[in-house]
């Protein structure tokens, strides 16, 4: 096999096949290619059955990749490869030994709408208020536990974890747990996370299953091995006991799904699970030029739980990283159109070129309109374009119903949302009453107790109501008036605030984001109309812009960061810059969540090979009200060298690297002189106690204010309150219920 072609570290990385490896790949180091190669060593070069290799990886575009690579090197012995993704490798396993753990061979897989719609069943059996034991919130507990190997009985019996839930007021998760488990159990069902429960408890339980698989896998190798959560890796661990052969690849930089249970520690502490571990460097980049390079090299410097490396490139210096600063988010947008617009035509340059990378799928809607306004094409990666959304077309429906009450999709998309007790059943009887009196629903709606007997048709009429009054004040009030009334009136934005999950505050943001942009619409002076109608006129325009065009692949792309993850663009954007935005503020609590959110920076910054800017607004529509924003600390983090400023009022004075050292200097001189850093204080250990016995004079630290004294408490139960003196930040009421505190002393802090 020649592999000539390879840097001395790949072809070590590639031929070097018995013991325990892992391979530090840099971001654009040629992780893949080492990956197929190596494979491909082993079955032509140390003639390897191809039953003997186990490959894991975590996407099947990833695998099916590789296996097509491999195949063009060896051959059809590639189809006989154990190479795919952790859930379909062990769903293998599991298809051919369900039956010792009870499970018919052909059990049937729940995705996560299936897990959902079971555990509300089950929530409305046990009558249970649906309100604080929501689906959603429940899954995303069990699909904790279960990725750290723990199962419902487990749960069940763990008084730590009974502590936690009942301080989050569901004192019942853990019959909750066992319920759904059972359930599943009885249909013969495993849900995405049972895979790999169900093998680690297959493997656990039967030995002579673990030994048979321990002999097949002689070789085994991990992709993308900062990405493993506990689960994943001791199951791996457990197969590799026989052979000792495994080698795993990855770059701890890149480790950006903690939200997903992914375990940094797993690929920083590999070593001591290996202590004859064998370390290979893949440091030459290959992607970006040098000025990038850099730049990412003197970002992730900052973080202090890291495998040490230097990445470096022998490809041309290049521009300067662009530091773009913007009056408002919308400014923000024009100015990335037009930057795309002219490096197009100055630098030759297809629209596929080009990404714009976000911290949250909400920020797209001021890039798109200005891309739109712009002519300029684009496709949404990882999620539905903005005004898609299945909660912003939720809200735009009630305001088409404000206008229209005709309107029959929005009627009946909107009119048990949030649920009133109003049925399907409900709404078919009335769609049928509408066509045998040949009169329009919403008729029938504002009269509903003639159709309908019941409290059904009492809900109904109220919602007929509800609608009514607010219509009737369209033509005193502007847009954005209407709109937050209705949002707030129909109990929509309640419901989606209450949601604190991950995908809740997402579904939360982009609604107040429309309504962000509604109230953009009312204060631009050059609208002469502010009425909702002018509104959603120019809102069915943006639209449906797209339509009647024949779909083709020269598309700008936008995309969360974390979507971007493994692809990389000529030109990149990444926008918001901005504290509080990015880093986010769900991540300012903890050192560590820091550094992921550094991390995830980082693998922005890398996906760019010619060029990529860096923006930041002054100032961002949020909830309704212009607020003030601050650059990110990231961007103080860049060595000023390979930094370039522009913006509104871009002068040859701020085009250069001094200027940015200057502007970058302030913002860290602003933030040192800020009460904010003092959660810098906070420890990286912080782990919130149970405030239960809590008492006056105990020292408490908080994540964001630092280390405080307890002055007095109020009251008791879910009510109870604490008045605490920070040193940095004065008195400070807090409810304990949500507060996170850390017990100092004698007293051991439980986490939650």
């Amino acid at each position: 096999m020649d592999l000539s072609y390879l840097n001395k570290a790949q072809q070590e990385a590639v031929t070097s096949t018995e013991g325990q490896y892992m391979v530090i790949a840099g971001a654009g180091s040629g992780k893949t290619s080492v990956l197929t190669h190596r494979i491909a060593y082993l079955l032509g070069e140390k003639n390897s059955p191809p039953f003997n290799i186990l490959a894991l990886t975590f996407t099947n575009k990833a695998a099916n990749e590789m296996r097509q690579r491999i195949e063009k090197m060896v051959g059809p012995a590639a189809k006989s490869l154990w190479l795919g993704t952790f859930h379909s490798i062990f769903l293998r396993i599991l298809r051919k030994e369900a039956a010792r753990l009870g499970y018919p061979r052909n059990f049937t897989i729940y995705d996560t709408d299936d897990s959902r719609s079971l555990l509300r069943s089950i929530v409305k059996e046990m009558n249970l208020d649906d309100e604080v034991y929501k689906p959603n919130v429940l899954f995303a507990r069990i699909s904790s536990a279960k990725n750290c190997l723990i199962t419902a009985q487990a749960y069940a019996r763990n008084t730590l974890y009974q502590t936690d839930d009942e301080i989050a007021r569901k004192p019942r998760m853990g019959e909750v747990f066992l319920k759904y488990a059972s359930r599943c159990f009885k249909a013969g069902v495993m849900d995405f996370d049972d895979l790999l429960l169900n093998t680690y408890q297959l493997f656990s339980q039967y030995l002579e299953v673990l030994c048979k698989y321990q002999e097949y896998f002689r070789y085994i190798l991990i992709d993308e091995f900062q990405d493993t959560n506990i689960a994943q890796y001791t199951i791996v661990k457990d197969l590799a006991m026989l052979h000792k052969n495994i080698c795993v690849v990855g770059d701890d930089a890149q480790s950006i799904y903690a939200f997903r249970g992914a375990d940094i520690r797993n690929i920083l502490n590999f070593e001591k699970d290996y202590p004859a571990l064998n370390i290979i460097k893949l440091e030459q980049n290959y992607r970006s030029t040098q000025n990038i390079v850099h730049a990412a090299n003197s970002i992730i410097s900052h973080n202090k739980a890291q495998l040490q490396k230097e990445i470096w490139t022998n490809n041309d210096r290049g521009e300067p990283l662009g530091l773009i600063r913007a009056a408002t988010d919308a400014e923000e947008g024009r100015l990335v159109a037009t930057s795309i617009f002219e490096a197009r035509v100055n630098q030759k340059l297809y629209n596929k070129d080009f990404a714009i990378l976000y911290r949250t799928n909400s920020q797209s809607r001021a890039i798109e309109e200005a891309l739109r306004k712009m002519n300029l094409s684009y496709r949404i990666v990882g999620g539905t374009s903005f005004y898609q959304r299945r909660e912003v077309k939720d809200l735009l429906a009630y305001l088409r119903l404000l206008i229209n009450p005709n309107d029959e999709e929005a009627l009946k998309r909107v009119i048990n949302l949030p649920k009133r007790g109003i049925g399907l059943g409900s709404i078919d009887k009335m769609v049928l009453g509408a066509a045998d009196h040949a009169i329009p629903l919403w008729e029938v709606v504002c009269n509903a107790s003639n159709f309908l007997g019941g409290r059904a048709g009492s809900n109904i009429e109220e919602f007929a109501t509800m609608i009514q009054q607010i219509a009737a004040e369209l033509t005193q009030k502007d847009a954005y008036e209407i709109a937050s009334h209705m949002a707030k009136r129909s109990g929509l934005l309640k419901e989606l605030y209450e949601d604190k999950t991950i995908e809740g505050l997402g579904r939360y943001e982009n609604v107040q984001e429309l309504l962000n942009g509604i109230k953009e619409f009312t204060t631009n002076t050059e609208n002469e109309d502010v009425s909702l109608a002018a509104f959603l006129q120019e809102v069915t325009l943006l639209t449906s812009a797209d339509e009647g065009y024949q779909e083709h692949t020269d598309k700008i792309t936008l995309m969360t960061i974390h979507a971007a993850k493994g692809l990389e663009f000529a030109y990149v954007y990444v926008v918001g810059m901005e504290e509080t935005l990015f880093p986010s503020q769900l991540m300012l609590e903890s050192q560590a969540d820091l550094e992921e959110e550094r991390r995830l920076f980082y693998v922005a910054v890398t996906r760019a090979r010619q060029k990529i800017f860096l923006t930041y607004a002054l100032s961002r529509y949020r909830f309704g009200r212009l607020k003030h924003c601050e650059p990110s600390r990231f961007l103080a983090e860049i060595e000023p060298a390979y930094l370039q400023t522009s913006g509104q009022h871009r002068s040859k004075a701020t085009d250069n690297p001094s200027y940015a050292h200057r502007l970058l200097h302030s913002i860290v001189k602003n933030r040192q002189q800020s009460p904010q850093n003092a959660r810098s204080t906070v420890p990286a250990d912080f782990h919130p106690s149970d405030t239960t016995h809590i008492a006056v004079g105990m020292q408490v630290t908080h994540p964001k204010f630092g280390r405080g004294t307890v002055l007095q408490l109020d009251a008791s139960g879910p009510g109870r309150k604490a008045k605490i003196d920070f040193a940095d930040f004065g008195e400070k009421t807090l409810l304990l219920s949500f507060a996170k505190l850390e017990i100092l002393g004698s007293l051991s802090a439980q986490p939650t």
